[in-house]
């Protein structure tokens, strides 16, 4: 299974870097891949379900409990070799990611953030 879940994860980074999001688009790989989309109203519990598949709080939100620990780390494919290993600094870089993308508007896009999360247990990408 660990094989197969790193496989996807290899082809859902390489989607991205070509540009493929999925979406309308016919032919689209993105579209085959397996996927988790968590829908619900504001402070409905979407992150809740996301981290606790993870295993990890990482997105961002109010104020959060710090641990410190050092032996698991994030990485974002648009900054490549950069680890963070304080996960409120993953929160604050997906927000500043998202701004980027959509500006300060919040405004949902098709083009997804991909964050890969070691840990002891394993890689989980989202």
């Amino acid at each position: 299974m660990g094989s197969l879940i790193g496989l996807v994860n290899r082809i859902q980074q390489a989607c991205t870097v070509l540009g493929d999001y999925g979406g309308r688009r016919r032919g689209s790989l993105w579209n085959s891949l397996p996927s988790v989309a968590v829908v619900g109203g504001q402070s409905s519990g979407k992150s809740s379900v996301l981290e606790s598949i993870v295993g990890r709080d990482f997105l961002p939100r109010g104020s959060a409990p710090q641990d410190g620990g050092r032996t698991e780390y994030a990485e974002f494919l648009h900054l490549p070799r950069k680890r963070f290993t304080d996960f409120a600094a993953v929160r604050q870089e997906i927000s500043d990611h998202t701004d980027r993308i959509t500006g300060k508007s919040k405004a949902i896009s098709n083009k997804p953030i991909q964050l890969s999360i070691y840990s002891p247990h394993g890689k989980f990408c989202c």
